[in-house]
């Protein structure tokens, strides 16, 4: 089974359970996910299976947008709801202040991940060296914000006020780490108390399939979740992309360079993927620009086409195991996080 699942991630499970549950419901062995949401986290999760999996790289950068519930008046060791609490310091802030301080989190900014992250220093992942009890000099890295608004503001208990934020992001934002600086700028604290991922990329939780839903549907026929995917090119439309003639999609079968059309494509960068097309439009692999010709990086038909699945970044993201909570393994090609 080849394609794309939207998948409606519930809280709890962790995202490798629901490969999982994706790999046992369908009997593909190729499943991945495209980024990983904590298990307390909710909301879309692509899940790629066979040929599609050959794409997972591609996605790896896509932007995110988030519901974010952040709970101020007091810290969390984990920075989310699942640490130890310790009470802030000092007045909570207004909604007022609350949205003041925003500005300074627009656009790129400098954020440190949380300590409980699969951030590596030293050759070990961060959230194990916080479980041992040892305190780790993570690196700022570079992150871009490119909105964050208040959706609502819930001061009912004055003592722990509650924002809920809509965020879009990079890849790579931790927005755990958002919700405890957001604390410490209005001279409070403050943890990400639930999260939502309401975009992935151009896969929206809108038009996402719940669990059970999949579940219902493998009962009758594990064929049947194919009705729910996706091409395997969704949501590459941003890549540019040529269509073949019939005898150059035979080459491309083989693994041979072909020319492209007089008409394009054009790119700056010689690394840009490109996808390739047959004349009904079907994907059949990625190429990028040689010398003038287009040269298969990825072929998904005929002789070039191979079972394994490129090692770097994809492997570890078909493992899909990286979480900074308790109970999950690393997953080092997630790059976004809950």
């Amino acid at each position: 089974m080849n394609g794309v699942l939207a998948l409606a991630k519930p809280a709890g499970p962790t995202s490798h359970d629901m490969v999982a549950l994706v790999r046992r419901l369908t009997g593909t062995r190729r499943v991945g996910h495209g980024g990983t949401l904590d298990p307390f986290a909710s909301g879309v999760l692509p899940i790629f299976l066979g040929a599609a999996t050959r794409m997972l790289e591609y996605h790896l950068g896509d932007t995110k947008e988030y519901r974010a519930t952040v709970c101020f008046g007091a810290a969390s060791a984990t920075d989310d709801l699942e640490g130890e609490l310790t009470p802030a310091d000092g007045p909570t802030p207004t909604r007022q202040q609350v949205e003041g301080a925003l500005s300074a989190f627009r656009g790129t900014i400098s954020q440190v991940p949380p300590a409980y992250s699969a951030v590596k220093v030293a050759g070990r992942r961060a959230y194990a060296l916080a479980r041992a009890g040892l305190v780790a000099q993570l690196q700022p890295r570079e992150v871009t914000i490119s909105r964050l608004e208040v959706e609502t503001w819930d001061d009912s208990d004055p003592n722990r006020p509650i924002a809920i934020l809509d965020v879009e992001c990079s890849a790579g934002t931790y927005v755990r780490a958002l919700a405890r600086d957001l604390g410490q700028a209005v001279g409070s604290a403050a943890y990400l108390g639930a999260l939502v991922r309401t975009r992935s990329g151009q896969f929206t939780l809108e038009a996402a399939h719940p669990v059970d839903e999949v579940r219902r549907a493998a009962a009758g026929d594990q064929g049947a979740v194919a009705d729910f995917l996706l091409p395997s090119d969704w949501g590459l439309d941003r890549l540019p992309a040529v269509v073949l003639e019939p005898d150059q999609v035979a080459a491309v079968a083989r693994g041979q360079f072909v020319r492209p059309p007089p008409a394009g494509p054009t790119v700056a960068d010689p690394d840009t993927p490109i996808r390739l097309l047959d004349p009904s439009g079907r994907l059949v692999g990625i190429a990028l620009l040689r010398d003038g010709r287009l040269a298969p990086d990825k072929v998904l038909i005929g002789a070039g086409a191979t079972s394994d699945v490129p090692r770097e970044p994809v492997e570890a993201a078909l493992l899909a195991e990286r979480d900074p909570e308790p109970d999950v393994d690393p997953d080092p090609a997630s790059v976004d996080d809950a």
